[in-house]
């Protein structure tokens, strides 16, 4: 009778933090009373993240995108492995890619010092990557809770490779009601950053199987990557993602226009009809691509999972494992 009783008593308590999460309005402000200082605390950890690293404020913006696009934008890419769960962080297409995490444990210990357990996982991905860009600011909208679960599996099935085609991508952001020209500006979070050889060799020397290069990198370029990545070398090695790395800017669409997109899954961005009046509007027209950006970032942070959630005192791990690894339906 006990056992039945606590399950029950934890059942109910699942059921009322389902409640909870789906009566949850995002708004800006929402840590204005409970945490004032969050907004600037986030903001002042990342200034002193990008003035160690500079790479590691395109790592931090990029982790928006591969949490929001899994299950909603809950924090789960942050979790670690258990002997239960294989988290996301090992996902095919986050492995040796997703970095920085670090930057969100040292934002997570200052808010913790301030306003213990208060302030989410999932809503310092959302600030951090906003104020990762250096660029544009926009007021995000703030109040979600953490899950209590990740799915290596459910991030193979939904993230996209550098491979990956423009079709292939606008396929997979009309499913999250993203439209064509979403997916053109939030591409634009690559005008900061780097990549990995490991992600081009086959664009530069197998391109869909031919044995040959990809004829839309524009040959001074194809000489370049070469020189970086040789068929054979070390497929760690890095690459800019577009000639102004350090600066948020619309270079990026430049690079493209020009044929010297790093990716793939960039390049042909311009190379295919849907996709290219885009890219060429926002090679010449900074503030436009500036405005997209903000209304894509603002859209893509409304992706919620609707399940039940809390706020870890710890990114990595939620607070309760024994309750998420007992209840097999919390398994999502």
């Amino acid at each position: 009778m006990m056992a039945k009783n606590i399950f029950i008593s934890i059942s109910l308590s699942i059921f009322f933090l389902q409640m909870t999460i789906g009566e949850v309005e995002l708004r800006p402000g929402f840590y204005s009373t409970s945490c004032p200082n969050a907004e600037s605390t986030v903001r002042d950890v990342m200034r002193v993240a990008m003035n160690r690293e500079i790479r590691s404020v395109a790592s931090v913006m990029r982790l928006q995108f591969h949490d929001c696009f899994v299950n909603g934008c809950d924090g789960s890419v942050l979790l670690d492995d258990t002997p239960t769960m294989l988290g996301e962080k090992l996902a095919l297409s986050n492995i040796n890619s997703l970095r920085s995490f670090e930057v969100i444990d040292e934002i997570k210990e200052a808010l913790e010092n301030i306003c213990p357990q208060v302030v989410s996982c999932a809503d310092i991905v959302i600030m951090a990557a906003r104020d990762a860009s250096g660029g544009p600011d926009w007021e995000v909208k703030l109040g979600r809770k953490d899950s209590l679960f990740a799915s290596q599996e459910d991030s193979n099935d939904i993230m996209p490779s550098p491979r990956a085609n423009a079709s292939a991508l606008i396929d997979l952001f009309t499913k999250f009601n993203l439209s064509v020209e979403d997916l053109v500006a939030l591409s634009g979070s690559h005008s900061i950053g780097k990549a990995r050889c490991f992600s081009i060799v086959f664009r530069l020397y197998n391109q869909s199987g031919s044995g040959k290069p990809d004829p839309a990198i524009d040959p001074p370029y194809r000489m370049e990557l070469d020189k970086l990545c040789p068929l054979g070398g070390d497929g760690n090695v890095t690459g800019d993602l577009d000639a102004t790395p350090i600066i948020f800017d619309n270079q990026y669409f430049k690079d493209l226009v020009a044929g010297r997109g790093f990716l793939n899954s960039d390049e042909t961005l311009y190379t295919f009809e849907e996709t290219r009046k885009w890219v060429v509007k926002y090679s010449e027209d900074q503030s436009a691509f500036f405005k997209a950006f903000i209304k894509g970032m603002i859209k893509m942070g409304d992706l919620l999972s609707g399940r039940p959630g809390e706020i870890r005192k710890n990114c990595r791990v939620v607070n309760s494992p024994k309750i998420s690894e007992n209840i097999p339906w919390l398994a999502y």
